[in-house]
This record gives C-alpha cells, sequence and structure tokens, in this order.
C-alpha cells in the first residue's frame, strides 16, 4: 500500500507513531480535495426525484460519515437521513431509498449483513470503500462504487475521503443544495489551519497539555457540532488509548446536569469539560452553554472552550475535527502511546470468527 504523500510531507514529530497517523491527519484537506472530485465524477447514480429516504451503514470510523450527512442534512435536506450502525436495516428501507454503505476496509461484518439486507429491499446502494466483500458484492449488483485513496492507515484517518462524497452525492441528487460548494471553499481555510496546527506552537498542543492525564467531557450543539463532539471522543479513545466521553447542547440540560449535584470533590480530579463552539448554534443554545459553564466550573477540573473558524457549517465542522484529531495525537505523545494500532479492537474481531458454545450445541 502506497503511502500519501502527506505521510512524508509532513513527518511525525511524535515518539513513536509506527502508522503515520500524524501524516494522515495533516493531509485531511488534500484527502477532502480528492473525494471532492472522485464524488462529482462518480457513474451510476439514482434519480434523486425517486429517493424518498436515505440511509448510511457504516461502524467506529467508516460510521461517523453517516453521522456527518444526517447532521449536515437535518435543516436542509427534504428527507429523513438516519445513520444506521448495526447489523439489520430500519423496516422503511425499499425500492426508493437510498442507501450508502461505508466502509474502510470493505470487510466490516454489521456493514455486510446489512447491505445484503438493502439488496435484497431493491434499494439504490452507493458503496464507499477501500475494497474487500463489500466492493464484491455491490459490484455483483452493479452498484457504484467509489474507491477509497490508498495509504490511509486507520479508518478514523478517513473522515474526509468517506465523508465528503456522502455530501457531494447528496449534493448531485438535489438533495443536500449547495454541500459541495461548501466543501470546495474550506479547502484553503483547512489547509491554512493545519499548518498552524502541525507546528510548534500548535494551539493544539496546548489543549492536550491543558487535558493531561484527565478525562475529557466533550459538549457540542446538536448537529455538526454534536458530532464533532463525538469525534473527539473516539478519537481520544483510540489515538491516545484513553477514556472520554461526550454529551449534546441542548439535550444534556435535561439530564446529565442533573448528575452534577454532588461528588464534586471526585471530579474535579478526573474530568475536564470541553466546549466546541460554533456560529451556527441556535441563540437559546449559546445561553444555556453559558449557564452550563458556570455550572461545570464548581465540579470539573478545567473547562475549555474551542470556537469553529471557518465560512460554512461544513468548513466550522472539519475545522474541530482537525483540531481535535490533532489534540488526541498530542495526548498520544504526552502518554507515549502508539497512536495508529488498536489491538484490543483485533482480538475482539478474532473472538467474534471464533465459533461460539451454543452454536455447537445448536448443530447438534
Amino acid at each position: 500500500m502506497n503511502e500519501p504523500e502527506e505521510v512524508a510531507r509532513f513527518p511525525s514529530p511524535l515518539g513513536i507513531d509506527t502508522m503515520a497517523m500524524w501524516g494522515a491527519t495533516a493531509g485531511l484537506p488534500e484527502q477532502m480535495a480528492g473525494a471532492l472530485a472522485a464524488g462529482r465524477a462518480l457513474e451510476g447514480l439514482p434519480d434523486g426525484d425517486r429517493v424518498e429516504a436515505i440511509a448510511v451503514l457504516g461502524m467506529g470510523g467508516s460510521g461517523l460519515a453517516g453521522d456527518v450527512l444526517a447532521a449536515a442534512a437535518w435543516r436542509s435536506c427534504p428527507l429523513p437521513v438516519t445513520a444506521t450502525k448495526a447489523y439489520e436495516l430500519p423496516a422503511w428501507v425499499g425500492p426508493r431509498s437510498l442507501v450508502f454503505s461505508v466502509s474502510c476496509s470493505g470487510n466490516t461484518e454489521e456493514t455486510l449483513a446489512a447491505t445484503e439486507e438493502a439488496l435484497a429491499a431493491g434499494a439504490s446502494v452507493v458503496a464507499i470503500t477501500g475494497g474487500g466483500e463489500l466492493a464484491r458484492l455491490v459490484g455483483e449488483h452493479g452498484a457504484p462504487i467509489l474507491e477509497l485513496p490508498a495509504g490511509i492507515p486507520q479508518p478514523r484517518a478517513a473522515i474526509g475521503a468517506m465523508a465528503v462524497p456522502l455530501l457531494v452525492v447528496a449534493d448531485r441528487l438535489g438533495l443536500l443544495p449547495g454541500a459541495g460548494d461548501q466543501v470546495d471553499q474550506s479547502l484553503e481555510h483547512l489547509a491554512r489551519r493545519r499548518d498552524q496546527l502541525v507546528s510548534p506552537e500548535s494551539p493544539a498542543r496546548e489543549l492536550a497539555r491543558r487535558i493531561d492525564r484527565t478525562i475529557p467531557l466533550v459538549h457540542g450543539a446538536q448537529g455538526l457540532a454534536s458530532v464533532a463532539a463525538s469525534r473527539w471522543k473516539t478519537q481520544v479513545n483510540e489515538n491516545a488509548k484513553a477514556p472520554a466521553f461526550w454529551s449534546a447542547m441542548p439535550e444534556l440540560c435535561h439530564n446529565e446536569i442533573a448528575g452534577w449535584a454532588q461528588h464534586g470533590d471526585m471530579t474535579r480530579q478526573v474530568l475536564t469539560a470541553v466546549e466546541l463552539r460554533s456560529a451556527d448554534e441556535h441563540s437559546q443554545v449559546a445561553r444555556r452553554f453559558e449557564w452550563v459553564s458556570e455550572l461545570m466550573l464548581e465540579v470539573v477540573g478545567d473547562l475549555i472552550s474551542v470556537w469553529a473558524e471557518g465560512d460554512s457549517p461544513i468548513a466550522r465542522f472539519f475545522d474541530l475535527v482537525l483540531v481535535g484529531d490533532f489534540v488526541s495525537l498530542h495526548l498520544a505523545e504526552r502518554e507515549g502511546i502508539d497512536p495508529g494500532p488498536i489491538a484490543v479492537l483485533d482480538e475482539m474481531k478474532g473472538y467474534l470468527r471464533m465459533p461460539s458454545p451454543g452454536s455447537e450445541l445448536s448443530m447438534r
């Protein structure tokens, strides 16, 4: 597998980085540009006028692409968009449904099972994948396949390659007008932001210093900022191999804040609150952030506000993603952790490949 140019262009300053996650992270703007072109060139798409609902299949880093599309479409798309992270499909998927099947490896078992259901139901399927069984399955049915670029070390390093084509295809079908242009117009800003984040004076390094060995609790407003919050959480999990949690505003004001009534002496020692703020927030959500900030200062060790930069909702989303990705790499560096490999996930997949004790009994 060939290494992307960005790996050589941005050599890793981390103490250990066997899979070149630093370079892959730094290459996000170029990855998005390639995905934009690929999405605009993809052939064999269904007629947008015949589509009544959209489902996006995918797990983990691949599944985040569905969250991005659903959040971007939430206030703009006239059709329901659902991110499905399971072996089964929603019951409504049928001949007038568009199903995006996303798997970086092409061998994600949940995604394969749900894709088989989608094809059997007569849905229009579009695959975004690096190959594997998914490419074979979808290819046998003559459905469009967008191949991911070679050299991506882990699915979580392919967010641009997997999320951008969904936005572009939805735009081309008339379901999310202007999404492709938003991606295009964000590239210059993201390249500048990336150059800032790879510098010795990177704000991501300072954010990681403040979080240190505490557990980040990341809050983002409903929509793309909440997807960014979930991305921060999973990147800390996978890159830094550390716990993290996230919640969405305003929902957290109806439950989570009630949990801060006690144990402050303990939570102040182990938690750091991170607020992901954006110009896209509802005015009442902004007021809630202000009130919750005052509350959180009493129960966490530190409270950090990160404001999204960019000229559009999509640009601001990827800005928050890029900052969070580099924060997670610096957190890994502080603990001498290799951000690339995730042995526990490989162990889990190996376990699932073994026959269960119950399967032997059922065959008798």
